[in-house]
């Protein structure tokens, strides 16, 4: 048999792709002396069984837990789980963890390393003389969700931390499986890169068993993580109703490279099994694992990544002021000042230039979403008392604008003074005239919610909270709204029934900023999600506007918090002049 071996990005150490293409050339994927027992000092194994509490209730999971003889019970040990944990902790099996694992730490060749090798879980019948037990594999292995790293994170981990120290440092965390569990390795690591950054993959599922052959566009769209990745398949791997896995590894490669990642990709002849996988099985730990004394770096965008364009490198989010009730209306001052409301609470802060938090205003009758317009005004949806109401800039004086809209939700507001408002209960829109006149422009949306202008103020985007697209309409000279189309497209998570859209904003460029459950999708002129923008780990996003002195400081609302953080991209405000923004680069 013959293989190709595809040396890809930020390869370190040549000696390595020799290794691996030494095998490459073999005849037949043979298991070489790291695989075969030393005179080494010998780990042990120890078998025990875990019932989960919590992600999956009641399934019962086999697990072994290899201990290295260098382990010494002081020193926090680096952590590798393994999927379908059976087949790697036999010690004669294609991989032999417990043989590689000795070979490899005596040489040095990788750290003091606790393996975990779990079985997928099993839920008992409730009568077993008449019920056949639930075989979870499927939807713990191939479920695009952080349910089963949360698994891990939260239950296997804690329990083995019990008689071992393991280390919290997820530069020395690994995970690794074979077909559905090598897709499951990769998602445990996206999902939570904070708790994994290594990764090796034999024969991945990346294909549409239960969505997974989404990642290689998400790999595009998200912001790049500290992450490394091994990748290994077969051209006769199978090619069923999910996909081809062959066609599907390739194309995850392809991702990884283009968004710059540390990852190799290395291409067998064998079909869907782990001839080819054990046999370079110690070289890819070799490769997983060098320099691991050294952080695993986060890749940053090349020009051509749309990322590039929006954010800048080494700025993450940073939270602003304390902790709130109901963080959600947010919106700028002429001068970049920022204003959010806490609408449980009544109030409405302010955060300066500096990023320091100060109440504004209080007893605000449920102000929700808010935005400056001309005339040094502050337009507040007060859903208490179902009514648009004005907030002087200069002392917070307020003033009514429009009453008998229920339960207002979000507003814009143009350079003119035309407001328009999501009344998202009753699935309407409310136009608002300078002189206080107001009438109903729209019907049908199913939960109207965040709501803006295009930089030229011609055109007006509305997004769905129970779907999946925002609408874009005409804006008349009598505030009518014509052309209507759903011409903005988000993005689901795998498991969601909707996207989760709530507040939005736009740049200088056109590009339109949603907060989703996947986080912030920018979408570009043309209606394509072309970034997706990842929000702080649990945190439930309600609103999203660009403030600070040149309005490149993005900050986000949700769960009571809020965040922000320097971008390449600069807001535009409904209060300015309109403007005609770029042509879209991607044509």
């Amino acid at each position: 048999m013959r293989m190709k071996t595809i040396s890809l990005v930020l390869l370190a150490s040549a000696a390595l792709l020799i290794s691996l293409s030494r095998i490459a050339q073999a005849d037949d994927y043979v298991l070489g002396p790291d695989s075969q027992p030393r005179d080494v000092p010998h780990g042990t194994v120890t078998q025990s069984t875990i019932v989960s509490q919590k992600a999956f209730p009641g399934v019962v999971h086999r697990c072994w837990v290899y201990v290295p003889a260098q382990y010494d019970g002081k020193t926090p040990a680096a952590v590798m789980v393994f999927q379908d944990g059976g087949g790697f902790a036999d010690p004669k099996g294609q991989f032999r963890v417990p043989v590689v694992f000795d070979n490899l730490i005596a040489a040095k060749q990788m750290p003091v390393t606790i393996a975990i090798m779990i079985d997928p879980g099993t839920l008992p019948a409730v009568d077993p003389k008449t019920q056949n037990p639930r075989i979870e594999r499927s939807f713990e292995y191939d479920s695009p969700t952080d349910r089963y790293a949360t698994f891990l994170i939260d239950e296997v981990l804690p329990e083995v931390a019990k008689s071992y120290k393991l280390t919290d440092d997820p530069n020395l965390r690994a995970i690794c499986g074979n077909s559905s569990g090598g897709v499951c390795a990769f998602t445990a690591a996206w999902e939570r890169p904070d708790a994994f950054r290594r990764v090796l993959s034999n024969i991945g599922s990346f294909t549409d068993l239960r969505g997974a052959n989404r990642y290689p566009d998400l790999i595009r769209k998200y912001e790049p993580q500290p992450l490394r990745i091994f990748l290994q398949t077969g051209t006769n791997d199978l090619n069923v109703f999910g996909g081809s896995w062959y066609a599907a590894n390739l194309d995850i490669a392809a991702s990884l490279k283009w968004a710059g990642y540390d990852y190799q990709l290395v291409v067998g002849t064998e079909g869907h099994n782990g001839k080819h996988g054990g046999a370079i099985f110690p070289d890819a730990l070799r490769w997983l694992w060098r320099d691991w004394q050294k952080p695993l770096a986060t890749p940053w965008a090349h020009p051509g990544n749309s990322i590039a364009d929006i954010l800048l490198p080494d700025e993450p989010w940073q939270q602003v002021g304390g902790n709130y009730k109901l963080t959600a209306g947010a919106t700028t001052d002429e001068h970049g000042n920022l204003y959010f409301t806490d609408v449980a609470n009544n109030q409405i802060y302010k955060v300066d230039l500096d990023g320091n938090a100060k109440l504004w205003a209080s007893n605000t009758d449920g102000a929700d979403g808010i935005r400056v317009g001309p005339g040094n005004k502050l337009y507040a949806c007060q859903s208490h008392a179902n009514r648009i109401a004005a907030f002087d800039l200069s002392n917070a004086k307020v003033t009514i604008v429009a009453d008998g809209i229920d339960h207002p939700n979000d507003l814009a507001v143009n350079h003119e003074g035309g407001i328009y408002v999501t009344e998202s209960g009753k699935k309407q829109l409310w136009y608002i005239a300078p002189n206080g006149q107001k009438k109903i422009v729209d019907k049908g949306i199913e939960f109207p919610n965040g709501i803006g202008f295009t930089p030229d103020q011609g055109q007006l985007i509305v997004d769905d909270m129970r779907g999946v697209n925002a609408y874009l309409f005409d804006v008349e000279p009598d505030g009518s709204l014509t052309h209507k189309q759903p011409f903005y497209t988000m993005q689901m998570g795998a498991m969601d029934h909707d996207s989760g859209a709530d507040g939005l904003c736009v740049d200088t460029q056109g590009r339109v900023y949603v907060v989703t459950r996947m986080g912030v999708q920018v979408m570009d002129q043309h209606g394509r999600v072309m970034a997706i923008i990842g929000k702080p780990r649990g945190v439930s996003l309600t609103n999203v506007m660009f403030a600070g002195k040149d309005f490149d400081q993005m900050y986000i609302t949700g769960s009571g918090k809020v965040f922000r953080r320097k971008t390449a991209a600069h807001g535009f405000n409904g209060f300015a002049p309109p403007v005609k923004a770029p042509p879209d680069k991607l044509g």
